[in-house]
């Protein structure tokens, strides 16, 4: 058995930590949550993550949760895949910033645009402050380099990479050229192209018309 399982659905943001899992290259094992049987609720899952939520991960006795914390982790317990920046090196906070702006900003944003609410809310009372601020930062960031960090490819492309991808397929996302041009780096990775392979073959099939 694998040292490494993912607690995963397809489809769901445990996707996110598939993607990461092929690009770190360790052999893991997968454990199929079904969302539509509420398995997710049941109480042998809500061991694993009390929030009754996927992805999860375990390495050996850790259990860790949420995607950002997922491929933080990964990064740095396997470091030869080169998907971390040092903390010795003055890169790491920028690389730690859009970790972090992705479920923080990015995805909220994401998220109220395509879920508005009744009364528009204060600037001051949301984290990400508003749309049109987050995707200009968003998108000078993905536009500075190849990736994130410049050519090198991290965690944080992951996870900002996702957000991403997800929100210009189902429209939650203007379609900027940075995006685009951003997402379509990302979809040339052998990683993701596997993971969506691996997913694909996971995928329920639809119901009888």
């Amino acid at each position: 058995m694998a040292k490494l399982t993912l607690y995963h659905a397809v489809p769901s943001r445990s996707m996110v930590a598939r993607w990461m899992l092929e690009e770190v290259g360790e052999p893991y094992d997968v454990h199929l949550v079904s969302l539509a049987k509420g398995e997710n609720r049941a109480a042998d899952h809500l061991a694993v993550n009390p929030m009754g939520k996927v992805p999860a991960l375990r390495h050996g006795d850790v259990v860790i949760t949420e995607n950002a914390a997922i491929c933080t982790y990964l990064a740095d317990a396997f470091p030869k895949a080169g998907l971390s920046v040092p903390i010795d090196d003055p890169r790491r906070g920028i690389y730690l910033k859009w970790l972090f702006f992705g479920p923080s900003c990015i995805e909220p944003a994401m998220t109220d645009r395509a879920f508005p609410r009744k009364e528009e809310p204060r600037r001051a009372a949301l984290g990400y402050g508003d749309l049109e601020t987050t995707m200009d930062v968003t998108a000078k960031g993905v536009a500075a380099g190849r990736y994130l960090m410049g050519e090198q490819f991290t965690a944080a492309d992951v996870v900002v990479g996702s957000t991403l991808r997800w929100g210009l397929l189902f429209k939650l996302l203007p379609e900027r050229p940075e995006f685009v041009a951003y997402v379509g780096r990302l979809n040339e990775r052998a990683a993701i192209k596997r993971a969506d392979a691996k997913d694909k073959e996971l995928m329920p099939a639809p119901a009888p018309a």
